[in-house]
């Protein structure tokens, strides 16, 4: 597929916004492994090849490993995910998928017995950014299988 606009070029202000809570985000106490299973999580659901293929080589760059990779889809009958990141996982379904269930008071609670309040909103931060990057990576077709993680991060 052709790349439909260079998005990053044509509003460097508005992504340097994006860019701005991605900083956040890295720097906001969250664990790197947690940030990328929920990055690769949204990116699953919102079938964003662009950002799977950018999450899943930061992953490996970080240490995962690639059977928490594969698995990441069936994450609920794999024992190798812990609590903390099966609540992740759960808020990350949730919110990507916000119009079809809400956000129920039950799953709040889960969720609230693993993440203090600033985890909890710094956690959502991140899931609704990776939300708008998959949004954008799709709707102007960024390239899949272009990007490489930095060195030494």
């Amino acid at each position: 597929m052709q790349v439909r606009i260079a998005f990053g070029k044509v509003s460097s202000e508005g992504v340097a916004a994006l860019r701005g809570v991605e900083a956040y985000v890295r720097r906001c106490g969250l664990e790197r492994s947690l940030l990328e299973l929920v990055r690769m999580r949204a990116s699953q659901i919102n079938r964003c090849g662009y950002c799977l293929d950018m999450h899943s080589k930061d992953a490996r760059v970080a240490g995962e490993s690639e059977q928490r990779l594969y698995v990441l889809p069936a994450w609920r009958e794999a024992p190798f995910y812990t609590e903390r990141e099966r609540a992740a996982l759960e808020w990350t379904e949730a919110l990507t998928l916000v119009s079809q269930e809400g956000v129920s008071d039950e799953l709040y609670e889960r969720v609230r017995q693993h993440f203090s309040e600033k985890e909890l909103v710094d956690l959502t931060l991140a899931i609704t950014t990776i939300n708008t990057w998959n949004r954008l990576a799709i709707a102007f077709r960024s390239e899949v299988g272009s990007y490489q993680p930095a060195v030494g991060d």
